[in-house]
C-alpha cells in the first residue's frame, strides 16, 4: 500500500508516458500473480487485489485512464470467453432451475437490497435505484462459483446455472433501470417533494451572523483556489479584507490566514447585510456557481448602488448575466489565460524589436 504508490509517483514524474503505462501493466500483473503464487487464489482475485493496490495511489485516475485500451480489451477478451463457456443446452434441460436462478439473483437480491437500505433509513428513491443496480451478478460471482466447484462446495452443474443467470441478469438490467426510473418518477418524487416542504416549513430559522466592524474593506465570497488567492494578495498589499464562506475547514484556513470571516451562505439575505457592503470598497464573487453569484449581485446592488462587483464566470453567457444583473466587471479564466499568452508574446516580440533581452 505504501510501496506502489510511491513507485507509481516516481515514474510520473519521469514525464514518459510510456513507461508509466507499462509500470500500471507491470503492477498490476505482478501484484496479481504474486497474490495467486504466495496465497493460493485464482489468478482473477489475485487481479482484484492489484485494482485495489492501485487504487491507493492518488494517480489511480491517471493509471486508469493510461490502462484504458488494455483494459477495454481485457473486458472483451473475458466476457467473450465467458460466453463462450455458456451451455445453450441448459435452456431446455434445466429451463425451470434456470428461471429460478435468474428470480433470486433479480428479484431476491434487489429485494433483499431495497429492504436493508431502507432500514438505514435512507429515502425510498436511493432505496429503489440500488436495488435495479444490484440486480444482476458479474465476474466476482464467476470466481466464487469457480473456487465452490473446486472445494467440492458446488456441482459444475451450479456453475452452470450461475454462469447462465449472469448473462441473463446483465441482459435484463438495462430493463430494471428503466423500471426503477419510472417507479421513482411516479411514486417515490412527490412523496419526497411533499416531505421535503414540510420539513423546510418546520425547520428553524437559521441564526443571522454579527454584522462586521470592517469599514472600506474588500469582501471575497468564496475561498476557495481563485478567492483564497485573491484574498492574500489584497491583504498583503494592506487592504482590510473579509471573507465569506460556507465551508468550515476553507473559513478555519481563512481564519488562520489572519482573515476575518464570515460563515454561511453568500446568497442568504441576513449575510450580506452583516458583510457591511454599504461601507466596503469592493466585492469579488469568487464562487463558481453563476446562479448563487447572480443571487449575490441583485441583494449587494440594492444595499449599495456604487460598489464595484467583479464576478468569476465560466462563459459569455455567463458573463452576460451576471452583467445584466449589475455586476460591474466579469472575469472569465479561459479568456484572461489566452490574453495573458498573447499579452506574453508580444512583450516578446517588442523584445526582440528593440534588441533588448
Amino acid at each position: 500500500r505504501r510501496l506502489i504508490p510511491l513507485l507509481l509517483h516516481y515514474v510520473a514524474h519521469s514525464g514518459s508516458r510510456e513507461l508509466f503505462r507499462l509500470a500500471v501493466l507491470a503492477i498490476a500483473l505482478g501484484v496479481a500473480y504474486g497474490a495467486a503464487m504466495l496465497f493460493d487464489v485464482s489468478f482473477a482475485l489475485g487481479a482484484f487485489f492489484a485494482g485495489m493496490m492501485l487504487a491507493e495511489s492518488p494517480l489511480s485516475q491517471q493509471a486508469a485512464q493510461e490502462s484504458l485500451p488494455l483494459r477495454d480489451a481485457f473486458a472483451v477478451l473475458f466476457f467473450v470467453s465467458v460466453g463462450m463457456l455458456f451451455d445453450p443446452a441448459i435452456l431446455i434441460t434445466q429451463t425451470w432451475l434456470l428461471v429460478a436462478t435468474i428470480a433470486i439473483i433479480v428479484l431476491g437480491k434487489s429485494a433483499a437490497a431495497y429492504v436493508i437500505v431502507r432500514m438505514f433509513r435512507d429515502p425510498r428513491s436511493t432505496a429503489i435505484t440500488i436495488s435495479a443496480s444490484l440486480a444482476q451478478i458479474g465476474e466476482f460471482s464467476f470466481i466464487l462459483a469457480a473456487l465452490g466447484v473446486e472445494l467440492g462446495l458446488l456441482p459444475p452443474e451450479a456453475r452452470d446455472l450461475i454462469l447462465a443467470g449472469a448473462i441473463f441478469s446483465i441482459m435484463l438490467n438495462p430493463l430494471a433501470f428503466v423500471a426503477a426510473e419510472r417507479l421513482v418518477e411516479r411514486v417515490q418524487r412527490p412523496k419526497e417533494a411533499a416531505a421535503e416542504a414540510v420539513a423546510v416549513a418546520n425547520a428553524p430559522e437559521e441564526e443571522a451572523p454579527m454584522p462586521t466592524n470592517l469599514t472600506g474593506h474588500a469582501v471575497v465570497v468564496g475561498y476557495g483556489r481563485v478567492g483564497s488567492l485573491a484574498a492574500a494578495t489584497l491583504h498583503e498589499r494592506g487592504t482590510p479584507v473579509l471573507v465569506i464562506e460556507d465551508n468550515d475547514d476553507l473559513a478555519a484556513a481563512a481564519r488562520a490566514a489572519g482573515l476575518t470571516v464570515l460563515v454561511g451562505n453568500s446568497a442568504r439575505h441576513e449575510v450580506i447585510v452583516a458583510a457591511n457592503l454599504e461601507h466596503a470598497r469592493w466585492l469579488l464573487l469568487a464562487i463558481p456557481n453563476a446562479f448563487e453569484a447572480g443571487q449575490v449581485v441583485v441583494q449587494a446592488r440594492a444595499i449599495n448602488a456604487d460598489l464595484p462587483i467583479v464576478v468569476r464566470a465560466h462563459s459569455d453567457a455567463e458573463v452576460m448575466h451576471l452583467k445584466g444583473l449589475g455586476a460591474d466587471h466579469a472575469i472569465m479564466g479561459e479568456r484572461e489565460i489566452a490574453l495573458g499568452m498573447v499579452d506574453y508574446v508580444e512583450a516578446g516580440r517588442m523584445a526582440a524589436g528593440t534588441g533588448d533581452d
